[in-house]
């Protein structure tokens, strides 16, 4: 009971909102100071130099905590991305995802399919024909255009379904629309073919 007495005080404290709006804070200086150059001042990928959009209610809603977490601790090596783990400690790159999230003001569900597994060829000619353009030829990236698909990290720390979520629904208010037929995109794509991208997109981790 008494144990039971201390959570309940806890929980009416706002004790962890309170500890949350400091990891926020603290993570907003850290944004700050190293991510609004590229990431711009509101996330939207609008800084000065090359940085994807963050704050989109389509990338939150698709990636977990511990996800932001690797993508600022690990990087993408070739890229203007650095690893920033040798630089932060725990607590700041804890802080930095915290602020990240703290943009987040809805939970999108998305309809996803159960197995992410096509063929690779098709999806390569899908891949040429709609995302050459900008993602660069076999997923190398364009500057200021498209991410670099092929990076090792990003293919590490990123899943189909996180993939195939990116590639159907896009980013809200960036020139990475949607893709799946139904939406307001310029390409309507089936399931089946942004499944065979996605594949694509996955063999290039081996070469």
């Amino acid at each position: 009971m008494i144990i039971i007495g201390i959570i309940v005080c806890l929980s009416n404290s706002h004790i962890f909102d309170s500890k949350k709006s400091e990891a926020i804070a603290a993570g907003k200086k850290i944004y700050n100071k190293n991510c609004i150059f590229c990431h711009g001042e509101k996330g939207k990928g609008e800084g000065s130099k090359t940085g994807t959009a963050l704050n989109s209610q389509n990338f939150l809603s698709s990636v977990s905590d511990k996800d932001l977490y690797n993508y600022v601790k690990y990087g993408r090596e070739d890229t203007v991305m650095p690893a920033y783990g040798p630089r932060m400690s725990e607590k700041d790159l804890k802080n930095l995802a915290a602020f990240i999230r703290d943009w987040q003001t809805e939970e999108i569900e998305f309809d996803v399919p159960k197995t992410i597994s096509g063929n690779p060829e098709n999806g390569k000619a899908q891949y040429n024909l709609y995302c050459l353009n900008c993602h660069g030829k076999a997923g190398t990236g364009k500057d200021k255009m498209g991410t670099a698909l092929a990076n090792r990290q990003y293919l590490k720390y990123t899943t189909d379904k996180q993939i195939w979520i990116d590639a159907a629904y896009g980013r809200e208010e960036t020139r990475m629309g949607p893709s799946l037929k139904g939406h307001e995109g310029a390409r309507q794509l089936k399931k089946k073919d942004i499944t065979d991208i996605v594949t694509y997109i996955r063999s290039l981790e081996k070469k």
